[in-house]
């Protein structure tokens, strides 16, 4: 099969890309840089230079689905992206031309977290009856909920749309290892409300799986929840990837939910006043998407699309490497 990937720089393009080629199929990879050719080409992926707007404009003959694994913004900015409103829609644009026999798939990846309120409800075991929310502060929760109906919405004869919601994604290359060593060692990370809630996560392999079942089976104009096997508290999915640097959570603070989330919303306030670049340190959509206990339920996933979460949590730990001596 010919597929389209977007995204093929990030954390679950990386992964996907050598799958795909490893299953036989021609992998076309989205980039708007040319300095990421030659990484995309050793992935064994054909580079396509163009960016998420201008999509919908490309001609590429024979192209039988899309993978769409671009991350639209970071997901714990506190206010939108400058290109919200057209990358929202970019999925969509992208599969426009592919009206091909034998309903092969446009898979959108979406967020789990398009099921988390304003409120900072807790989320216990939902699937995908459960309501999204378009109008979330969140930029990244709101703009995920927006895109997902758009995409499922194309779905028709002969062109299949299928939206895959991972839970946390975790692996090799993720944001959240990398930054948390120096949030630890400089005092800057705290649990909130000791991080003893339960909390879904999916390894990157896992997400992978998913999106290879996807491809091959599963009814069209459908969401489905896609989450590990094994349950785990938040605390134990920070010690597990804190273990891998060598260090300890034992003396980690603690906050509530409440003060995290204001003390949150100041910072994204300053950040928008000062008009500074990144990210804050807090912001309140970080709060949301890791203080409160989150679980989702994946048996659709399981029964429909045959997914089933082969990478243990183990296993995911040992596809980072080998530790370094601890400090």
């Amino acid at each position: 099969m010919k597929i389209l990937v977007t995204g093929g720089n990030g954390l679950l393009g990386g992964h996907l890309i050598p799958k795909l080629v490893e299953d036989g199929h021609q992998i076309f990879a989205l980039t708007r840089s040319a300095s990421f050719h030659d990484k995309l080409a050793a992935l064994g992926a054909s580079p396509v230079h163009a960016d998420l707007e201008s999509s919908a404009r490309l001609s590429l003959p024979g192209i039988e689905a899309v993978a769409h694994a671009a991350p639209p913004c970071s997901a714990f900015r506190g206010r939108a992206c400058p290109s919200f409103a057209s990358t929202s829609t970019a999925p969509l644009h992208s599969s426009r031309p592919l009206r091909m026999p034998g309903r092969r798939p446009s898979s959108i990846f979406s967020t789990a977290g398009i099921v988390m309120d304003n409120a900072g409800t807790p989320i216990r075991n939902a699937d995908e009856s459960a309501p999204t929310f378009p109008n979330h502060f969140s930029a990244y929760l709101a703009k995920k909920a927006r895109a997902e109906p758009l995409v499922l919405s194309a779905d028709k004869p002969g062109f299949r749309t299928i939206a895959l919601r991972p839970s946390a994604i975790w692996g090799p290359g993720d944001p959240f290892s990398r930054t948390l060593p120096q949030a630890v060692r400089s005092g800057r990370f705290a649990f909130i409300d000791s991080g003893d809630y339960a909390f879904a996560t999916c390894h990157v392999d896992n997400v992978v799986e998913a999106i290879q079942c996807a491809l091959e089976r599963g009814k069209g104009a459908r969401d489905f929840f896609i989450k590990a096997q094994e349950g785990q508290t938040f605390r134990d999915f920070v010690a597990s990837l804190a273990s891998l640097q060598g260090l300890s959570i034992d003396k980690l603070r603690s906050m509530s939910y409440w003060l995290a989330s204001a003390v949150g919303r100041l910072l994204n306030a300053v950040w928008v006043v000062t008009r500074r670049r990144g990210d804050p340190p807090v912001s309140r959509s970080m709060i949301r998407m890791l203080g409160r206990e989150f679980t989702v339920n994946d048996a659709t996933a399981r029964r429909e699309l045959g997914y089933v979460g082969r990478t243990s949590r183990a296993a995911g730990l040992r596809s980072y490497g080998k530790p370094p001596a601890r400090q």
